[in-house]
């Protein structure tokens, strides 16, 4: 088996697929030492054509396949799509209209975040050979074996696509996957501004004083990671922008104290620059904090009881479903709506409100019980006495 190493190769075979409905998509990549993904093969099939695709050719562009990817009169479907969107975003080439069989399988009934190989195996009753699943991706020249497995991740993907979409339509499904795709595909979830950095995190304090650091170390964090293609973990563990927050250390006899600061950090290269950014945002906390949204209702005390009481509802409602729990619902999403009726969550709008949320709300408000029968648990209405008349 042969990849394509030049344009003029890709670009032949982008002219063959560019009509087709679909393309099945995956990646090969490295980032365990880099910020950075380091794109190492692409793979695609459609009904009539298959290719493995080489990046780190010499010289080639990858610009028609990209145009591929944009073109919205192609569907693109990956499995598990997340990181391989991650990757495209970066290379200006977001694959919209998305269909991630990963999604579908959860939707269809095939359990939670069901793996590729075992998708196949329920699905196209063919057991995949992963003997190359870990593998220098990077490195050169790729046997047939390792370019074999690259490819069978495609056309296994083209032959589920039109399975999975069909049982999806029958059973009316189809929208709640391409619901799900519409937040994949969303440009802020891949956003790599340093600023924005602390919004992947969870704060723990709400104080201008905490928030301002714990932005400008996160932020700092971001941008030295990027600068320096290192994972963020390795220039500093979220733990530390924690505690960085919660202490404010202005000077390096300060930062030396922290415990999940590594010794010494204080006298590395990071240590002065860190310092600094805390130092900045300390200048006027008020104006560098970010706003956070915080609940209008307090805490309910009983709110831990009611999460564990929606977990057991949300499981019967997913099984009676047959469909994968986590799709509906996740336990930030219990525990919002255990706080708060009115809670900004997925659960609580469109289907999912449907399918759980409404019953989630009828559920506090002792409109429903749980019952066990034998080994499942049935969710039954609660009748009421009416109440008596002040004659009676």
């Amino acid at each position: 088996m042969t990849p394509i190493t030049t344009t003029a190769e890709l670009a032949a075979f982008c002219d063959k697929i560019k009509n087709e409905p679909f393309v099945a998509v995956d990646t090969e990549f490295m980032r365990e030492t880099t910020y950075w993904p380091k794109l190492c093969l692409i793979q695609a099939a459609t009904p009539n054509a298959e290719a493995v695709i080489d990046p780190l050719a010499e010289g080639i562009d990858l610009e028609p396949f990209l145009a591929i990817l944009r073109d919205t009169k192609i569907e693109k479907v990956f499995h598990a799509a997340r990181q391989d969107v991650e990757i495209f975003n970066n290379l200006k080439a977001m694959p919209r209209p998305l269909f991630d069989t990963q999604v579908a399988g959860m939707a269809a009934g095939y359990g939670e975040q069901i793996a590729y190989d075992a998708l196949v195996r329920q699905m196209l009753k063919i057991e995949l050979d992963k003997s190359s699943r870990f593998t220098d991706w990077a490195r050169r020249p790729l046997t047939d074996a390792q370019l074999t497995y690259a490819l069978a991740d495609v056309t296994h993907l083209a032959k589920l696509y039109p399975m999975l979409r069909t049982r999806l339509e029958k059973e009316g499904r189809l929208a709640w996957v391409h619901d799900e795709m519409q937040n994949l595909c969303d440009p802020a979830n891949y956003d790599v501004e340093p600023e924005n950095a602390w919004k992947r995190l969870k704060p723990r304090r709400h104080t201008a004083k905490y928030l301002a650091v714990y932005k400008a170390v996160a932020a700092w964090r971001e941008r030295t990671a990027q600068t320096r293609d290192q994972p963020r973990g390795r220039i500093l563990k979220d733990e530390a922008i924690d505690e960085l927050a919660t202490q404010a250390p202005t000077d390096a006899n300060q930062l030396d104290r922290l415990r999940s600061v590594p010794k010494g950090f204080s006298g590395s290269r990071f240590g002065p620059d860190l310092l600094d950014a805390v130092r900045e945002a300390l200048k006027d906390p008020e104006a560098y904090a970010p706003v956070i949204e915080r609940s209008r209702q307090p805490p309910s005390p009983a709110a831990g009881a009611v999460v564990e009481l929606l977990k057991v509802l949300l499981k019967a409602r997913a099984e009676d479903a047959g469909v994968a729990s986590k799709l509906i619902a996740t336990v930030s999403d219990l525990e919002l709506i255990a706080n708060d009726d009115n809670a900004q969550t997925p659960a609580l709008s469109g289907w999912r409100r449907e399918a759980f949320g409404e019953d989630a709300l009828k559920l506090k408000r002792g409109e429903l019980a749980l019952v066990l029968d034998g080994s499942r648990v049935r969710v039954v209405e609660v009748r009421r006495a009416p109440k008596a008349s002040a004659a009676e």
